[in-house]
């Protein structure tokens, strides 16, 4: 009835209908009944936008003025950003059993990347458990709602069931319930899979898989109950296959006889599910015909009210926020000296028993020396232990995931200790104090899209938490690039849904070939608008310290994307004082380092990154006085008004020159270079230096990356430009 009176009144509005799927109700119904009536507290939803508004009415409580608001065109008036499209909405509602017993439904907004919303469920239903201290997964439960063309051609289906029983990822099963409407838009199934089921790639977990009449109500509710029943006994995933049709085309404005007319010709001769089970309950004398035509009218006198009410409600809300936010202020993250000591020397410190591998004891008692030297000494890894340490000890969870994360895809973390005879685990950050937060390292599966996916979902829950997904080398974020564009870049914009998620992403031309050298910053970069979230580009090990414990202290939440380093790890000018995490804050662009006269500064180099250590040593070496060198640490929100101090205090200076290693159509390039321009006032000449324009990120050859890299750093110092 909500589908009819939608379609008769907002003609030839997009809406994805339900109906020849209405079945779906029922199962999400019952679902939710035994769930409350099992004393689960939280139902996390993930649904395409099939049947989405149907759901969000009847299943989870929105108010329908809401819905017919939205389709008038009616937005809050006081909510700003991009908002979204109707059927891509969440919403989170109380749901009430017959028993009187009460579960929270929790249904999240997400793009039309059909299955993308997946892991983002099982990180958040993930997350409500470890904030609860549900350890069991009794109380909380992913639900995913998925197409049947979709759960058998989008590989994300396959990565999100490979979570199951995967120690940092799963959640005590998950109901998937296909709505199997036996057409992919236009594709049929000959077409778009090579299987006799859709659900046949949910073989591999060796989990039940109901295929289920669409058109038996009855059926439909004895296969919720069983899903949840078998859930919560067992822990493990559970597949239903509701086989339906799909009453109009893709949308309501498409014509579905065009690819498939036999089909379609069958379906105008269908009779609705509802009309079948009135028929079936009227015939065996359940209900009287009269009774079910009082149904009819009570539901349309409650649409008809709605929608006359529709304009005396507050406007639909739901998504959008006020933007009120600029450049992101600093606070203070700095930790006290003792706890650095306190820090280091737990780290370092190995328990009775433990046999370390004897290359990491080594590695460790270089870190406790950093404690007594009088030069900085402090190393990219030693920095982030720090700023974990430090939101540890103030009661801030962390959890960190990535392909290699405990070691290190560089053997420089050893954040969890392996013991060379038995393989027990030990971690060191656990074990700082008796009432402390902890932190969770976990070794991911292979998989970028599905991981990374988790992850944000995991993050927007815990916004008080650190949440950190590590790529094993920069690049392999583009298998994740679905979640980057239409979660993390404007999650909050499109949905009000912050996340406070840190990228890690390994950069820097190495000489190492076209992969593995450039996680492609310039996309980031690109993506970049509203103060939707940091990219940087740190050189120093207390920066980076700084930036992450502002991740969780700061009041300005949005995610951090860190071009995070290589080669820099180890290297030698690329260390801290210990004074600079105890009284410093962070630096979102660092001026000259060395005795240079400014009166004497003809030219300045403005970099981001590990370049800027190449120029630091060749201009030291070339004994070079008359060219000035700024860092930018923080690209976006560019920090403009201290970016224009620091080239004034340059008096003399004609030239500005950006430096880096990436192609010249790749890198931060053409992002900065209009920044430059205005910053810059006509005053000075703006010239590049870097690689030419190139179609792979880096050359396959060593000796050739070695002649490029050398070639301009001495057009920066030297101006043969």
């Amino acid at each position: 009835m909500f589908e009819n009176y939608v379609h008769t009144k907002f003609v030839g509005h997009k809406r994805f209908s339900l109906e020849g799927s209405e079945s779906i109700i029922v199962f999400l119904d019952r679902m939710f009944q035994d769930a409350a009536d099992a004393n689960m507290d939280t139902l996390v939803l993930g649904m395409a936008h099939r049947g989405r508004l149907n759901v969000l009415v009847n299943c989870v409580g929105k108010k329908l003025e809401y819905i017919f608001n939205e389709f008038d065109g009616n937005l809050d008036p006081d909510a700003q950003g991009s908002g979204d499209v109707k059927y891509h909405l969440g919403e989170i509602g109380e749901y009430v059993s017959l028993k009187n017993n009460k579960v929270t439904v929790r249904l999240a907004p997400n793009p039309s990347h059909l299955e993308i919303v997946n892991p983002v469920i099982m990180g958040m239903s993930r997350a409500i458990s470890n904030t609860t201290g549900d350890n069991n997964y009794t109380k909380t439960m992913p639900v995913l709602i998925h197409g049947d063309a979709a759960f058998a051609g989008q590989g994300i289906a396959q990565e999100t069931l490979n979570f199951m029983n995967l120690d940092g990822y799963k959640n005590g099963g998950t109901i998937h319930v296909v709505i199997n409407n036996q057409i992919g838009f236009t594709t049929s199934p000959e077409f778009s899979r090579s299987s006799t089921y859709c659900t046949d790639v949910a073989k591999m977990m060796q989990v039940p898989i109901l295929h289920v009449n669409g058109n038996d109500p009855e059926a439909v509710a004895l296969a919720a109950s069983f899903a949840i029943e078998y859930r919560n006994k067992f822990g493990n995933d559970v597949i239903i296959d509701l086989i339906s049709y799909r009453k109009y085309g893709h949308n309501e404005g498409d014509e579905p006889s065009y690819t498939q007319p036999l089909l379609y010709k069958k379906i105008k001769s269908m009779t609705p599910v509802r009309e079948l089970y009135e028929n079936e309950l009227v015939n065996t004398k359940q209900i009287t015909a009269e009774a079910a035509k009082e149904l009819h009218l009570e539901y349309s006198k409650v649409l008809n009210a709605a929608f006359d009410a529709r304009t005396q409600v507050p406007k639909s809300i739901g998504y959008g926020l006020v933007q009120d936010k600029k450049a992101i202020s600093n606070v203070v993250t700095s930790i006290t000296k003792e706890n650095v000591e306190l820090i280091i020397n737990s780290i370092t410190h190995i328990t009775d028993g433990f046999q370390a591998n004897p290359k990491v004891v080594g590695g460790l008692k270089k870190r406790l020396e950093m404690l007594t030297s009088t030069l900085p000494t402090i190393d990219w890894a030693t920095g982030e232990a720090l700023a974990f340490g430090g939101l540890l000890l103030e009661n801030h969870s962390i959890r960190l995931s990535g392909e290699d994360s405990r070691r290190g895809t560089f053997s420089h973390r050893h954040g969890v200790l392996i013991d060379f005879i038995s393989e027990s685990t030990y971690t060191p950050l656990n074990n700082l104090k008796s009432n402390q937060a902890k932190i969770n390292i976990y070794d991911s599966p292979l998989s970028e899209l599905g991981v990374l996916g988790f992850d944000y979902g995991y993050s927007v829950i815990v916004p008080d938490g650190l949440t950190l997904w590590e790529a094993q080398f920069g690049d392999f974020a583009n298998m994740a690039q679905p979640i980057i564009d239409q979660f993390v870049a404007c999650g909050e914009i499109k949905w009000g849904q912050k996340s406070n998620l840190v990228l890690l992403l390994p950069h820097g031309q190495e000489g190492q070939g076209p992969e593995h050298s450039s996680a492609r910053l310039e996309r980031y970069l690109q993506l970049c608008a509203e103060n939707n979230m940091i990219v940087a580009n740190f050189t120093t090990p207390a920066n980076y310290f700084h930036a992450l414990r502002r991740q969780v202290l700061s009041n300005d939440l949005m995610p951090l994307i860190v071009m995070s380093p290589k080669s820099t790890l180890r290297h030698a000018l690329a260390v801290s004082s210990i004074e600079d995490f105890t009284s410093k804050e962070f630096q979102h662009i660092i001026g000259e380092i060395d005795n240079i006269n400014p009166v004497n500064v003809n030219r300045i180099l403005i970099s981001t990154g590990k370049v800027y250590y190449d120029l630091l040593q060749a201009r030291r070496n070339e004994k070079i006085e008359n060219v000035a060198m700024l860092r930018i640490e923080q690209l976006y929100p560019l920090h403009n008004d201290q970016l224009s101090a620091l080239i004034a205090s340059y008096p003399n200076a004609k030239e500005i020159v950006w430096v880096q290693e990436e192609p010249k159509n790749q890198g931060a390039w053409n992002y900065i270079l209009p920044e430059l321009q205005e910053l810059s006032n006509g005053k000075h000449k703006i010239y590049y230096s870097g690689r030419k324009a190139m179609a792979a990120t880096a050359t396959g050859s060593a000796k050739i990356h070695t002649i490029e890299q050398e070639a301009l750093v001495i057009q920066a110092l030297k101006g043969t430009f």
